[in-house]
């Protein structure tokens, strides 16, 4: 997991009510400089999206989350995936993501909650809800007591936020849903997607 989010200073949340969309978007995300981004599993057209971009972009990695169960990780399997997101974390999934040898981030909001990740064996975790800049306080308070974990914070995050989290030594990625704005989806406005996307891989991580 910590190689897939190297890649990326910003990964994006994508939220897919129409996966015949989702190819052009892929591809208008990596022709930005992003070749990381999540699909959240909340709607029917998640899964076919996931495969729809898996073949339009073969070079970037595809992560499916809000993974709640084993079974959603079976899904995510199925599609194509190559890691999971959840919104924290279970024994169960724990041993479903084992079982299926995929790259996972699960999300934490305490430090028992990162206790038990690494309890699990699993050291690259999402911090939500980061709440904006709030959450950057956190993270380097958690540097000092878990120097071996890696943070992707998530949730109200913006862009004059995202310096402050880089900055971290724990923090090399942060998620966010502004890269892709509905009202630009909707409209199919792939160019304006790049230029957003273009922007977000500016960001200079430590």
């Amino acid at each position: 997991m910590r190689a897939i989010l190297a890649r990326t200073p910003v990964m994006p949340i994508l939220t897919l009510h129409d996966a015949s969309t989702a190819g052009d978007l892929a591809q208008a995300l990596v022709k930005g400089g992003i070749h990381v981004f999540e699909v959240v599993m909340r709607t029917p057209q998640a899964v076919a999206a996931v495969q729809a971009m898996r073949e339009a972009t073969p070079e970037a990695d595809i992560g499916m989350g809000t993974l709640m169960t084993p079974e959603d990780v079976v899904r995510a399997h199925q599609a194509g995936a190559q890691f999971g997101v959840s919104p924290g974390l279970t024994h169960e999934l724990a041993q479903a993501i084992q079982a299926h040898r995929m790259a996972f981030l699960p999300g934490v909001a305490t430090a028992s909650e990162v206790m038990q990740a690494r309890a699990f064996g699993l050291k690259e975790l999402k911090y939500f809800p980061a709440q904006g800049p709030v959450g950057a306080a956190w993270l380097k308070d958690m540097s000092q007591v878990f120097p071996d974990v890696l943070f992707c914070p998530t949730g109200g995050i913006r862009p004059p936020h995202i310096p402050d989290y880089l900055a971290l030594p724990n923090c090399c990625t942060v998620g966010g849903s502004w890269i892709v704005p509905s009202d630009l989806l909707n409209d199919r406005d792939w160019a304006g997607i790049t230029a957003l996307a273009q922007l977000a891989s500016r960001f200079q991580t430590h």
